[in-house]
């Protein structure tokens, strides 16, 4: 996106965009407009929906139970949804968030909740996709991740050549020491690759023996320390774009 229009505040819609569109804006979001960021009418704002790229749009009615955006430049063309699948173990409500926003910040095209021996919380989709919504709308990512239901361990194991094809399931492995994981990383250049992250309490030795006896499976190492499992999901996804992904 032009420098010219990055310091407007950015809203995502349902509707498609296009020059001329009139969008009328919900309750909520014409809140925030007009409480929270103090818009009026004639205020630019950059409207994104997933889809059509990011659009320049003015507010040509602001209240507070409602708001119009009208349509008039498009000033970024829809990036391409990203291949690379992102699967945790749900964390409490407190670091949820946090780690679901990173993911999306970090591109990972497909999140996905995956139930644990150790796993802490549950998650509601509806509050995950508001959680990549946030991200999506401070850090200008167009493409929004896709929101997969929760699946069992063993389900998701069991299944993932059907559903995953070739993909490469990439997970943090505290027992496999503190080699560096570029090498186990390199190689995998040019083919789909996921990464799972585990709950705080790590895997259990029999989840790890399960994930070790799939030959699609490739156990990294994250390093001596012992991360919480929010960073460790921040460190991966990055070792995985600087070495195989979009930052190459």
């Amino acid at each position: 996106m032009p420098r010219t229009y990055k310091s407007f505040p950015r809203l995502y819609v349902e509707p498609g965009l296009s020059v001329g569109a009139m969008l009328e804006v919900g309750k909520d979001e014409a809140n925030h407009l007009v409480n929270v960021l103090r818009l009026k009418e004639g205020d630019a704002v950059v409207a994104f929906n997933g889809r059509d790229g990011a659009w320049l749009g003015k507010l040509t009615h602001a209240g507070k139970k409602g708001a119009t955006l009208e349509l008039s430049l498009q000033v970024a063309h829809q990036t391409p949804p990203s291949d690379l699948w992102f699967g945790f173990a749900p964390l409490k409500v407190g670091r949820l968030d946090y780690l679901v926003q990173k993911a999306t910040e970090m591109g990972a095209g497909t999140i996905q909740p995956v139930i644990t021996r150790f796993t802490q919380g549950r998650t509601k989709r509806d509050k995950l996709e508001s959680y990549t919504l946030e991200a999506a709308q401070q850090c200008e990512v167009l493409s929004l991740p896709l929101i997969a239901p929760e699946i069992g361990l063993a389900a998701l194991l069991d299944g993932w050549r059907t559903t995953q094809g070739l993909r490469r399931l990439l997970f943090a492995d505290e027992a496999a020491g503190s080699s560096s994981p570029v090498d186990q990383i390199a190689w995998l250049k040019g083919l789909p690759v996921g990464i799972l992250i585990g709950p705080e309490g790590g895997f259990s030795d029999e989840e790890r023996e399960l994930l070790l006896g799939y030959d699609f499976v490739v156990p990294i190492s994250l390093g001596p320390r012992i991360l919480r499992a929010d960073t460790a999901a921040v460190a991966a996804l990055a070792l995985v774009q600087a070495i195989i992904g979009d930052w190459r």
